[in-house]
């Protein structure tokens, strides 16, 4: 009976306790996931590929040299896919021609005698379905606790919108997939150029041009082995409100959303007396967007109170904007609670709102959806020592000399000023 009362009492407390404390913050999984590493290559094997520009080789000769000495190189915990597009259909009919794209080793496992039999047999020959290849490499990569790596590989642009290979990559980033686009380009050609950065800014992944051999080989490998460092990584998925009172609660972590152009978004982060929120948020730019635009991250208090701000600006040549900022109360107790008899005290937390602003805006033409993609990571830390209040310190003291330095200066500069022209009088 007594264990059975002490129980009770135990869970009644807890139950009140959470009734003070207020519901749990969403909190991002920072736990190492079980499943492993998965990433696909999507080879462009059209007929452009057969040019040859790339150390006297042609470029499809080039790619299939890289991709087996990366699958030699593999990472035995990562799981390896390899689609390719354009590889099968000879015909001029757009229509038949823009569907040609296979999964010519599944993601899982490697089998790296099938993988480089696979691709050796790889002979560049029709249309470039880019945007059809990456929805399908998202369809074979599936869906997880964890992000999913897409390395793409191709010399030319898309030549079967729609889908627009653009608004694929958007689409899968709205989607949360947790789904990463790297790109690399295999020609020198600035539209190429606009349309990779395009895709890979979309999903946070790199664009890369490979002018050699080596070059390409590298840059596959690293993206390869890349995945198993940022797969465990993958932000939570949340949705910002457009104001504080019903916002989601979040603790510390890496959190991923999607704001529209000149948008606020709003969410709350419970912060105790002693404690330090620090705050930063970044937006990719992954479509085009007027000049002189900004990211401004503000933390508030409940009644609209602005507690500190921060701000970046950009002028459209850079790939993402971030600002961040850092806020304490500078108390370590909430006043008026009493300390409890072991010294510590029950102190409620202060919610502070985040709001997430932006000043983009689209260029004729771009289309507005889905919004803009935004990475906000937080963390609450003890609060670092606060600076004293503005003054000059230990400046007084070399002001002072500065001073007497200066009069004595002056002094024997009229002194020597005097005497020299009393001596030239003389003469």
């Amino acid at each position: 009976m007594i264990i059975k009362k002490r129980s009770a009492a135990v869970l009644l407390g807890l139950l009140a306790a959470t009734v003070m404390i207020g519901p749990a913050p969403v909190l991002a999984d920072e736990e190492t996931p079980a499943e492993p590493p998965k990433v696909e290559l999507v080879l462009d094997v059209s007929g452009s590929m057969r040019a040859k520009d790339i150390d006297g080789r042609s470029r499809i000769s080039v790619a299939q040299q890289a991709f087996n000495e990366v699958v030699d190189a593999l990472p035995g915990e990562t799981q390896l896919g390899i689609r390719v597009l354009g590889a099968t259909y000879q015909g001029k009919n757009k229509k038949v021609g823009c569907l040609d794209t296979q999964q010519i080793v599944p993601v899982g496992p490697v089998d790296r005698v099938q993988a480089k039999a696979a691709v050796a047999t790889l002979r560049p020959t029709g249309f470039t379905p880019v945007g059809l290849a990456l929805r399908s490499a998202a369809e074979d990569l599936g869906t997880g606790t964890t992000a999913r790596r897409i390395v793409l590989i191709t010399d030319g642009e898309d030549t079967c919108a729609p889908p627009d290979p653009c608004e694929v990559a958007r689409e899968l980033a709205a989607k949360g997939t947790k789904l990463v686009v790297d790109t690399l380009g295999l020609a020198p050609d600035e539209k190429v150029r606009r349309q990779l950065l395009c895709i890979a800014a979309a999903t946070g992944g790199t664009y890369t041009a490979a002018q050699s051999a080596d070059e390409l080989t590298s840059r596959i490998k690293q993206l390869v082995d890349r995945a198993k460092d940022t797969h465990t990584a993958a932000p939570a998925v949340v949705a910002g409100r457009s104001a504080c009172d019903d916002a989601p609660l979040l603790g510390p972590g890496v959190y991923s959303d999607r704001e529209a152009f000149s948008e606020h978004r709003w969410y709350r982060v419970p912060v105790r007396p002693g404690q330090e929120l620090r705050a930063s948020v970044s937006m990719a730019l992954d479509r085009p967007v007027n000049r002189d635009h900004g990211v401004l991250l503000r933390a508030t208090a409940t009644d609209g109170r602005e507690l500190v701000r921060g701000v970046d600006a950009g002028s459209g040549r850079t790939d993402v904007v971030s600002a961040g900022l850092r806020w304490s109360s500078g108390e370590t107790r909430a006043p008026g609670v009493p300390p409890t008899p072991d010294g510590t005290t029950a102190v409620p937390a202060t919610t502070v709102c985040l709001v997430v602003s932006n000043s983009f805006a689209p260029r004729p033409g771009t289309r507005t959806t889905p919004g803009m993609s935004v990475e906000l990571t937080v963390d609450v830390v003890a609060s670092s020592p606060a600076p004293a209040a503005p003054d000059l310190g230990r400046g007084w003291v070399l002001l002072v000399l500065l001073t007497v330095a200066g009069l004595l200066t002056g002094l024997v500069t009229g002194l020597l000023t005097r005497w020299w022209v009393a001596t030239w009088r003389e003469n």
